[in-house]
Parts: structure tokens; C-alpha cells; sequence
């Protein structure tokens, strides 16, 4: 059996501010009421303990990936497009190692950019309304958590994508579109979609376009990192990616951290797992996040809008995934990188070495 781990003189992040010294009790899974007795305790040495880390925005090519993940403190990550499915699922509820969700492949068309990639399923490609039905039941039934579609141009026409988010809908999913020009926000927009992934790097998104994320209670995920590094490989300016999220932002549009996270050969950038969700709440604090929204774009949001409901916060009968850190990231969002331990559903993953600044 295992044992009942009190982690005493820590301080916990509460999704506001750091707290005084207190004591975390994990009891299997989850974590415990003040009121279990541990077997084993844990002396933090007043570190501080945050919920473990969401990427919202990955792309996963096997195993080593979810290793590389929790070895950053990432204890969930939601998967954007990985193929075959049976890859995906192979990589679902692993002990241990980061948790995922996932689509399958995303909705794209015949002539699209991403139409190219060499391995893409047929199936993949979606001209009009009824193969997009035949798509989105597809994925559903092959457990998709989320529909993941490509607006783009060329790509799916108006009719498609509003198809897509019609039979999602219906099947109560939640639609991510990619996209990552103004065109294509404003198409994504047009559908439906729930959450809006990317940001554009050839304009900065209008006033209207950003009033309408608003009013239509739509999500952000603008993976910044990869914004970055598609603007150097493609000599775009990536100051456009970052004015749009600060726009958002000061709008009070929900934006989440993501990453867009890969390896696949051929794309536009790769972008390491783990170390860049990091680098991905730094750049959201450059674009007028404070630290504690940066946080919580990484944690409690995700959970919130993805219906994790089991994690995200640090609260008795929530899932222990939990990473502690030598420093304050509520005080600078960096410390974030001085990760000393972290546990996945109550298991500690053991890191390389207890890390430093």
C-alpha cells in the first residue's frame, strides 16, 4: 500500500497568492483532508507548492514524450493531433507520467497546407458538410475528448467548418480551431468554435474580432512558443502574435497556456516538451499577464474550460498533481523553472536532479 505523504512547511498557491506555512497530505490519488494521518512527511523546507502544470496545446510522437513533460512539472497535457489513434490511446492513463487528452487527427481539406504531410489519414481531409458529420462521429467514436479543426485558406470552406461545430455541438465537444492568420481567426469565429488556438502572426486581430471572442465567451490559446518560432523560420513579425494577446487579455478573454509542443519533422518549428511551457508563461506575462493569471492559465483555467474538474486547484479530493519550487512565481513568473519535485495522481515522478534557478 502506498503511503500517506504529508508535505509539511510549504507554502501553497491558491490561485490568488501564496500562502503561510501549511501541511498537504496526499493519500493515493488524491489529496487529503487536514484530518488523515500520514505514514511518511516530506520537510518542503518552505518551498512552494503549485497545482501540477497544464499545456493546453501538444503534439505527441510516443512515450518519452509524457516523460519529458512530467520531468517539467507538466501533469496534464491536451494533444492537438496525434495519428493513428491507436498511438494516442496507447499513450492515454499512463501511471506516472502526464496525463493527456486528446482529438485524433483535426478536420482539414483536400489542397490544404496540412493536406501535404505525408502520413495524414484520409479521413482527415473534409470537403463539405456531410463528410464533416462522418468526421466529427468518427472521432467521437474513436474517444476523442474535443474536436480539433483547421481553419485556413486554402482549407475548409465557411459551410464545412460551421458543419463541424454544428455536429460537435451536438455531441456536446468542444470545437479547437487552428488558426493562424486574421482570416482564419475571423473564419473560426464565423463557426462557432469554442476555442480559438494560435495567434495571428500577419496582422494584429480588429477591435470587432476581439469584442466577439467576448461576447461569445470564447477561449484563447495562443501558443506564443511557437508563434516565436514560426515568425523566425517564416520572417513574420511576431510582435503581431503578441499586441493580439494583449488586446485579448485587457478584453477579458479566458487565455490559456499552450504551447503547441512537437517534433514532427517538416513543420514550421519544433518546439520542446516541458521546458517550453515555461518559456510559454513568460512570454504570457510579457503580453500583460500578471503572474498569478499566468498561473492560473496554466492550471485552474484549463480545468475549468476543458472539464477537468478533478484538478487544476490545490483542494482535499482533488487529484495530487502537484509540483513544488524552490522560489515565488507569483513574484517572478521564472521561478517557475526551480522545480524540486513533482507528483503525478498522488506518484512522485523522479526527476533528473533537484533543480535550481
Amino acid at each position: 500500500m502506498a503511503p500517506v505523504t504529508a508535505i509539511s512547511n510549504v507554502r501553497v498557491f491558491d490561485g490568488q497568492k501564496v500562502g503561510d506555512f501549511s501541511t498537504v497530505v496526499i493519500d493515493g490519488e488524491l489529496i487529503a483532508g487536514s484530518d488523515t494521518l500520514p505514514t511518511k512527511t516530506i520537510d518542503a523546507g518552505g518551498a512552494i507548492l503549485l497545482p501540477g502544470l497544464i499545456d493546453c496545446h501538444i503534439h505527441l510522437r510516443g512515450p518519452n514524450d509524457l516523460a519529458q513533460m512530467a520531468e517539467f512539472g507538466v501533469t496534464t497535457a491536451l494533444d492537438m493531433a496525434t495519428w493513428p489513434i491507436e498511438l494516442l490511446n496507447s499513450l492515454r492513463g499512463r501511471k506516472g507520467v502526464t496525463d493527456i487528452r486528446g482529438c485524433g487527427v483535426a478536420a482539414t481539406a483536400p489542397g490544404s497546407v496540412h493536406s501535404h504531410i505525408p502520413t495524414l489519414p484520409r479521413d482527415a481531409l473534409v470537403s463539405n458538410a456531410e463528410e464533416a458529420q462522418r468526421f466529427v462521429a468518427s472521432r467521437i467514436a474513436e474517444g476523442a475528448n474535443y474536436i480539433k479543426m483547421v481553419a485556413d485558406v486554402p482549407g475548409p470552406d465557411q459551410e464545412t467548418l460551421n458543419a463541424l461545430v454544428e455536429n460537435a455541438h451536438l455531441r456536446n465537444k468542444l470545437v479547437v480551431s487552428h488558426a493562424v492568420s486574421l482570416i482564419a481567426t475571423h473564419m473560426s469565429q464565423n463557426a462557432g468554435a469554442d476555442v480559438i488556438t494560435h495567434a495571428p502572426l500577419n496582422g494584429v486581430m480588429s477591435e470587432e474580432d476581439i469584442q466577439r471572442m467576448v461576447k461569445d465567451k470564447r477561449i484563447s490559446v495562443p501558443t506564443l512558443t511557437m508563434m516565436k518560432g514560426v515568425s523566425k523560420s517564416r520572417n513574420l513579425d511576431f510582435e503581431n502574435a503578441r499586441k493580439t494577446v494583449t488586446a485579448l487579455h485587457l478584453a477579458g478573454v479566458p487565455v490559456l497556456a499552450g504551447t503547441d509542443s512537437n517534433m514532427s519533422p517538416g513543420v514550421p518549428a519544433n518546439v520542446t516538451h516541458g521546458i517550453s511551457l515555461h518559456e510559454e508563461l513568460e512570454l504570457l506575462v510579457s503580453c500583460g499577464l500578471s503572474t498569478t493569471e499566468a498561473l492560473r492559465a496554466a492550471t485552474s483555467l484549463p480545468a475549468k474550460y476543458f472539464g477537468l474538474h478533478d484538478r487544476g486547484v490545490i483542494q482535499p479530493g482533488y487529484r495530487a498533481d502537484l509540483i513544488l519550487v524552490k522560489d515565488d512565481p507569483t513574484e517572478d513568473i521564472k521561478a517557475t523553472r526551480s522545480l524540486q519535485r513533482v507528483w503525478i495522481a498522488g506518484q512522485e515522478f523522479e526527476l533528473p536532479q533537484a533543480r535550481g534557478n
